[in-house]
C-alpha cells in the first residue's frame, strides 16, 4: 500500500482552524495611534486529518507563513479558533502553552538563519528534549540525537560539528531531526525546500515523506512551488490576499480547479501528462491589492477575470461544491 492510499484511511481531525484571522495594527501621527490594519489573515478555515498532508500554497505574502505561525501560537491570532487534538488552542498560555508546543513542532523556511552557529549540532537537536526532559540522563539524551541524526541520513560526527561546517541540505536535515526530538504529532513545514539547491530539494522532500511513515506525523506543507505541493500532499488549500479560496485533494485541485485564482495557478504549471499538447495560460491582470487595503466583496475580484458586478460587494464563504472540494466563489453560490 502507497502512503497516499495509507493516509487516506485518515479520517479524524488532528487539526481544525476556523475563521482565523491575524491583523497587525498600523501606527502613525505624532502619538503613534493606530491608523489601519494589516490583514495578513483574514478568514482562513481548513482542517488536517491524523497522519496526512496538507499543502498550503499561493503567492508570496498571502499569508502562508502567518497561518503557520499563528497555529503555532508563535503569534497571538486576532480573532477565530485554533482546534487541536480536540482542544481548543487559541487562547491558552503558559504551561498548557508549553505542553502543546511539544506536539507541534516547526521547520523553518532558511536553515541558515534558524540554527545557532554558536552550538555544536548535538546540542542544537538535544535542546528541546532537555527543556522538557530535564530529569533525562545526559548519555540517554545523546543516544536518543544521534540516532535522530541517523534517520536523517547525518553522519555520527555531525554530533560534534557546528552548523556552518554544513551545506544548506544538510543543515535543513539538522532542522528536521531538531523538530523530530520531541516526537510531535504535528509538524508545520514552512517552505522548507525553498532556500535549497534544486538538486537537494528531492531529497529533502523524499526524507519528510519517510519519516513521515515512520513517525506517524502530520504535516501543514507550506509552499508557493505548485509542482512540490503535488507531490508532497494529500489535499491542497489555496490561499489568496490572507483568505482560503479552494480546499481539495491533489488530483481533483489539478484535474479540475475551480475556483478562478486556482484555475490561473493551475495553468502556470508544466503538464508532463499532456506533452506536445499547450495547456491554455490564464494571465491574471493586475497587482495582488494591499492587505493593509483589501478590495471589499471577494478579495480577488479586483483580478478575477470572471468577475461580476455581486462580486465587489459580497464576500464568498467556503463552500462543499462537490464531494470533498469546498471553494468560496460566488459562481457556486
Amino acid at each position: 500500500m502507497s502512503i497516499t492510499e495509507n493516509k487516506s484511511t485518515k479520517t479524524q481531525n488532528l487539526l481544525e482552524v476556523k475563521d482565523l484571522k491575524m491583523h497587525f495594527p498600523v501606527k502613525g501621527g505624532f502619538f503613534r495611534r493606530t491608523i489601519g490594519n494589516v490583514k495578513a489573515v483574514d478568514g482562513v478555515t481548513f482542517d488536517i486529518k491524523k497522519g496526512e498532508t496538507l499543502g498550503l500554497v499561493g503567492e508570496s505574502g498571502c499569508g502562508k507563513s502567518t497561518t503557520g505561525r499563528s497555529i503555532l501560537r508563535l503569534l497571538n491570532p486576532s480573532a477565530g479558533s485554533v482546534i487541536f487534538d480536540d482542544q481548543d488552542i487559541t487562547n491558552v498560555n503558559g504551561k498548557k502553552l508549553r505542553d502543546i508546543r511539544k506536539d507541534i513542532q516547526m521547520v523553518f523556511q532558511d536553515p541558515y538563519a534558524s540554527l545557532n552557529p554558536m552550538q555544536m549540532v548535538g546540542n542544537i537537536v538535544s535542546e528541546p528534549i532537555k527543556n522538557y526532559y530535564k530529569n533525562k540522563k545526559e548519555e540517554e539524551m545523546k543516544e536518543e540525537v544521534m540516532e535522530l541524526l541517523n534517520k536523517v541520513g547525518l553522519p555520527e560526527d555531525a554530533y560534534y560539528k557546528y552548523a556552518h561546517e554544513f551545506s544548506g541540505g544538510q543543515r535543513q536535515r539538522i532542522g528536521i531531526a531538531r523538530a523530530l526530538a520531541l516526537r510531535p504529532k504535528l509538524i508545520i513545514a514552512d517552505e522548507p525546500v525553498s532556500a535549497l539547491d534544486v538538486s537537494v530539494q528531492s531529497q529533502v522532500l523524499n526524507l519528510l515523506n519517510e519519516l513521515q511513515d515512520e513517525f506517524d506525523l502530520t504535516y501543514l506543507f507550506i509552499a508557493h512551488d505548485l509542482s512540490v505541493v503535488k507531490h508532497m500532499s494529500d489535499r491542497i488549500g489555496v490561499m489568496y490576499l490572507g483568505n482560503v479560496v479552494e480546499v481539495a485533494d491533489k488530483h481533483s485541485i489539478y484535474k479540475d480547479p475551480l475556483h478562478p485564482y486556482t484555475q490561473a495557478l493551475i495553468s502556470a504549471v508544466p503538464d508532463a501528462s499532456n506533452f506536445g499538447q499547450k495547456r491554455e495560460r490564464i494571465v491574471l491582470q493586475g497587482d495582488v491589492p494591499s492587505p493593509e487595503n483589501p478590495p471589499s466583496g471577494c478579495p480577488f475580484h479586483t483580478r478575477c477575470p470572471k468577475a461580476m458586478d455581486k462580486c465587489s460587494s459580497i464576500k464568498p464563504q467556503l463552500k462543499e461544491v462537490k464531494p470533498g472540494q469546498h471553494v468560496a466563489c460566488i459562481l457556486y453560490d
